[in-house]
């Protein structure tokens, strides 16, 4: 299974969904065991950059570090990934402009989650700790429900599999 995770710079927002992704998946029961790929990725992201470091000191509280972090640009590898999970409505549409035939694996994050409110994950880049903070914790959450969706279909998949 593959998953990318896209945002503008993928600096900030992508890189911390992609660490709060990794850790989630190594602690939950189902998911630990099978393969994944994760990565992120920025629509305008300039190659090599490191994560911002209000994102890096946002992901140190809770424990987690992406410090090795080197921004990629999103590019036409990523239409083989199963689930490309954007941050914004606009990075969605920027997703399928560039590929609609990834129109069926490409979800804003907060989509796939099934989270109510809007569907962005606003950008605390250039901001003070508080944003990133914010930011993390609404992405947390997302991961958190985004897993529970994917286990849920992975486990529905494996049953049809077994019935037929």
């Amino acid at each position: 299974m593959r998953v990318v995770f896209v945002c503008t710079g993928n600096t900030c927002r992508s890189p911390m969904a992609a660490a709060l992704f990794r850790d989630r998946l190594e602690r939950h029961p189902e998911l630990c065991a099978l393969e994944f790929t994760v990565e992120s990725a920025g629509l305008c992201a300039a190659s090599g950059a490191p994560i911002s470091p209000g994102a890096e000191r946002a992901l140190a509280k809770v424990g987690l570090s992406a410090a090795g972090h080197s921004a990629q640009p999103f590019t036409e590898r990523f239409k083989e990934f199963d689930l490309i999970l954007t941050m914004t409505e606009a990075h969605k549409a920027q997703v399928l402009l560039s590929y609609p035939e990834v129109a069926r694996n490409v979800y804003t994050l907060k989509e796939y989650a099934g989270l109510d409110g809007g569907p962005d994950i606003d950008d605390p880049f250039g901001r003070d700790d508080g944003a990133y903070d914010a930011c993390l914790g609404e992405i947390a959450r997302a991961v958190e429900k985004a897993v529970e969706r994917l286990s849920e279909e992975l486990r529905s998949e494996a049953e049809e599999d077994g019935s037929e």
